[in-house]
C-alpha cells in the first residue's frame, strides 16, 4: 500500500542570538566564547487530506521571562500559512519543554499526542529538583493535564503512527519522553528531530546539547535519528539550529527568512 506524502514547513517565530557554544554544547572549554544562536521554531506537516501542527512554542509573556525574543506569537506564526489556531485539530507535541508545549491552551479544537513517560516525567519525582524542572513551566504542564481531563491526550508509549506515512519514535535524552516525528515526502523520508539534536552540529559530532535529562540514551538517540533518516542528514531537520532557515527554500519569497519548506531538496 502506498504511503501519503507531504509538505512540511518550518516555521520560526522565535531567538535567541545572544547565545554562545559553550552554552550550547557539552564538554567545550569555558573560554570558548563564539556565539552560537538558536532559532525557534513549529512545525506544519500538511497535504491534502490533513494538517498536523508539531509542537505549540511559547508566547510572549515566557518569552520576556526567559530572556528569548519573540518575532511573533505561535498562532500568528501559523496565519503566515493562512491557518488559525481553531484550524488545527492534532497537535503532536514532541515534549513538554517551555519552547514546545507553552501554547496548548491556545488550540481548543486539537487532540495532542505525547508520550505518556514525558506526562510522567514532567509531573513526576524529577520535577522536585530544579536541574531537571528548569526547561518546564507550571503553567503549561497544567494546561496538558487540563487536556487529558478533556479526553483531548492519545498517549503513545514508544513508536506509533499518527496518520498514513506519518510516525512518532521516542528517542528520550534531552528529556525522557522526547519523541521525533518521520514524515513521508517526495524526497523520502524527513525527521523532524525537535531537541533530539538542536543543531546539525550535534548529530554530525556526538556531542550534546548541555540541558540533558540522560547522555547515553542521548548519544543513541543519534544513532536512531540516523537509522531514521537513512543516512542522509538533509533529512534530519535538527530543533533550533538557523541554519534550517539558509539551507531550505523559503515556501514563498515573501516567507524567506520565516518560512522554509522542509519537503524540498536542501542546499547543506
Amino acid at each position: 500500500m502506498t504511503s501519503e506524502t507531504y509538505e512540511i514547513y518550518a516555521i520560526r517565530y522565535a531567538s535567541l542570538a545572544q547565545r554562545t557554544r559553550r552554552e550550547s554544547f557539552m564538554g567545550l572549554d569555558a573560554h570558548d566564547t563564539a556565539l552560537m544562536p538558536l532559532t525557534f521554531f513549529v512545525w506544519v506537516i500538511r497535504n491534502g487530506n490533513r494538517t498536523i501542527l508539531v509542537d505549540t512554542g511559547f508566547d510572549e509573556a515566557e518569552a520576556k521571562s526567559r530572556g528569548r525574543s519573540i518575532e511573533r506569537h505561535p498562532t500568528a506564526a501559523l496565519g503566515l500559512l493562512g491557518l488559525s489556531a481553531e484550524d488545527i485539530s492534532e497537535v503532536i507535541v514532541t515534549h513538554l519543554h517551555f519552547d514546545h508545549a507553552g501554547t496548548v491552551a491556545d488550540f481548543p479544537n486539537a487532540k495532542f499526542h505525547l508520550q505518556e513517560a514525558e506526562m510522567n516525567y514532567a509531573t513526576g519525582y524529577c520535577m522536585t529538583h530544579e536541574t531537571l524542572r528548569h526547561p518546564y513551566t507550571c503553567d503549561h504542564i497544567v494546561n496538558m493535564v487540563r487536556r487529558v481531563f478533556a479526553g483531548q491526550v492519545i498517549y503513545h508509549n514508544g513508536d506509533a503512527q499518527i496518520a498514513p506515512g506519518i510516525t512518532v519514535h521516542h528517542v528520550g535524552g534531552h528529556a525522557k519522553g522526547l519523541q521525533v516525528v518521520r514524515v513521508a515526502t517526495e524526497r523520502g523520508p524527513v525527521v523532524l528531530a525537535s531537541d533530539a539534536t538542536h543543531y546539525w552540529e550535534n548529530v554530525m559530532t556526538y556531542r550534546p546539547f548541555i540541558i540533558t535529562h540522560d547522555v547515553e540514551t542521548t548519544l543513541r538517540g543519534y544513532d536512531r535519528l540516523r537509522e531514521l533518516g537513512e543516512g542522509d542528514m538533509s533529512r534530519i531537520i535538527p530543533g533550533h539550529d538557523p541554519l534550517v532557515m539558509e539551507r531550505f527554500p523559503a515556501a514563498s519569497a515573501d516567507l524567506e527568512g520565516l518560512v522554509a519548506r522542509l519537503d524540498l531538496p536542501a542546499n547543506m
